[in-house]
């Protein structure tokens, strides 16, 4: 089942985040070699592409796994999680309706 991933960033975490960026995306690239990632990218805090120092102010990750506990453990060890990045997170189930 597809689950979303969301993190809200910590305040002042910029640069945490940009520190523990590759290991995340190592984690994500591995999701997306095994075909289970849908999309991944950062919330930024600003209506731009490239924030600058403003950052972001969170994620999104839409992913294959095999249950919500699958889920809610992949995020629970994502760099981003255990480096403090995020200063909540949620998992929920996700039924895609488009694209089909």
């Amino acid at each position: 089942m597809l689950y979303a991933l969301i993190g809200d960033d910590a305040p002042g975490s910029l640069e945490k985040r940009l520190a523990a960026r590759p290991a995340h995306i190592d984690r994500l690239k591995a999701l997306q070699d095994a075909g289970r990632l849908i999309l991944a990218g950062p919330c930024p805090a600003i209506d731009s592409p490239d924030p600058g120092p403003a950052g972001f102010v969170g994620s999104l990750i839409v992913a294959e796994f095999d249950s919500l506990a699958e889920a809610q453990a992949w995020l629970a060890a994502d760099p981003y999680v255990t480096e403090g990045v995020f200063a909540r997170t949620t998992v929920r189930p996700f039924r895609q309706v488009l694209p089909a």
